[in-house]
């Protein structure tokens, strides 16, 4: 059996796009007959060691995490620590046939150590926000000394996988490697849920609802989605799922502004009851003010909504304007009301859209993406 090992410091539960791409690529593997461990961080109750789906997941302690959904500087730097002794050991009793390394910046010196120390291929896969983060001032392409260290990994990894076109564009500005930057996107399979309607999910069935999905932290522009629906119709509401640091500065907006009766936060919440608000809403809107790919947009598009969408990042690849979205600058609430209330004044568009995200999923199918990763190696 051929064996895989898998370095990321986030892995569902924890984190957000990054962790589930690793976690859909080591169940990808696992059902092409792959033995997968994966390396990744220990959060509160959590166990040490557990298979799920097959996967064997490996977590190490860590420092000063304090939610599921964003680390914190101190918590990706105790990974880098605590994971190189488990990944000793699993390099000791087990022959890999490669290590496929997620994120750059913190992972990236791990998989760059095992893979020198026991002559295994690495392939590195750069997620967008590793590299660049627009939002930022600590985002590394801001800083010369992380602009070296980075040149350095992505110049030592056998391989280097970017998800986007947009993120091998970045990297190849701001970091300028000596070697190829390949383009795989990141693997979606359909959730299986069960619907319910507006009225089951305590919502009203005579309002028009956008829905938005994500980590609330600055780069997700949750401000100005929020305050584009201040230009709208009052039969328009928001329903934004996720958790994140900036939640409180969210809430104080919707008081400013008087939207409380417009603007719900539905939270962390279980991926049944994710899909099935966004099965009974009536649009997707992404606000970021950069995306690496935007997974969120593929469970849009899996439930038929048409989208709205920024253009700045990997949802370019997957958005195609007056196709099945429209594409807005970021930061720009006026755009992003304007392309609403095209989408609904068009329903014949909308319809459009909704059908032509879905056939437009087959793409991501998991088996074509694994079937991309064995071809670098």
């Amino acid at each position: 059996m051929p064996k895989l090992l898998i370095l990321n410091y986030e892995y569902p539960p924890l984190g957000g796009g990054g962790g589930r791409v690793s976690h859909s690529l080591a169940k990808g593997f696992t059902q092409k007959g792959y033995h997968v461990d994966v390396i990744t961080s220990k959060f509160v109750s959590l166990p040490y060691f557990e298979v799920v789906d097959g996967i064997h997941i490996h977590r190490v302690p860590i420092i000063g995490r304090e939610k599921r959904q964003t680390a914190t500087f101190l918590s990706m730097l105790s990974f880098l620590f605590t994971s190189c002794l488990r990944g000793l050991i699993l390099c000791v009793k087990n022959r890999y046939q490669f290590i496929n390394t997620h994120f750059v910046l913190p992972t990236g010196p791990l998989g760059f150590a095992l893979s020198k120390l026991f002559h295994i291929k690495n392939i590195l896969s750069i997620h967008g926000g590793d590299i660049f983060d627009p939002s930022e001032k600590r985002s590394p392409h801001n800083h010369w000394f992380l602009r070296k260290i980075i040149h350095f990994f992505l110049n030592q990894a056998h391989q280097v996988v970017a998800q986007s076109k947009n993120t091998q564009l970045n990297a190849i500005r701001f970091y300028r490697p000596d070697r190829e930057i390949h383009i795989i996107p990141l693997s979606y399979e359909p959730y299986g849920f069960s619907r319910k309607s507006k009225t089951e999910l305590n919502l009203d069935e005579n309002k028009i609802h956008l829905i938005s999905v994500g980590r609330i932290i600055k780069r997700k522009g949750f401000d100005y989605l929020i305050r584009s629906l201040k230009l709208l119709n009052e039969n328009i509401v928001l329903l934004i799922i996720g958790d994140g640091t900036g939640l409180n500065k969210l809430i104080q907006i919707v008081r400013d502004l008087h939207l409380e009766h417009r603007v719900k936060f539905i939270g962390d919440v279980s991926e049944e009851l994710k899909f099935q608000y966004l099965a009974a809403s009536d649009m997707y809107i992404l606000s970021s003010l950069h995306e690496g790919f935007g997974i969120v947009l593929q469970e849009a598009m899996q439930v038929g909504l048409p989208i709205v969408s920024t253009n700045s990042g990997g949802q370019v690849d997957i958005v195609v304007d007056g196709v099945n979205g429209i594409l807005v600058e970021p930061c720009n609430e006026q755009a992003l009301a304007d392309a609403v209330l095209y989408v609904f004044d068009n329903p014949n568009l909308a319809s459009l859209m909704a059908a032509n995200n879905k056939k437009a999923l087959v793409r991501y199918k998991t088996e074509n993406i694994i079937h991309q990763y064995l071809q670098l190696i």
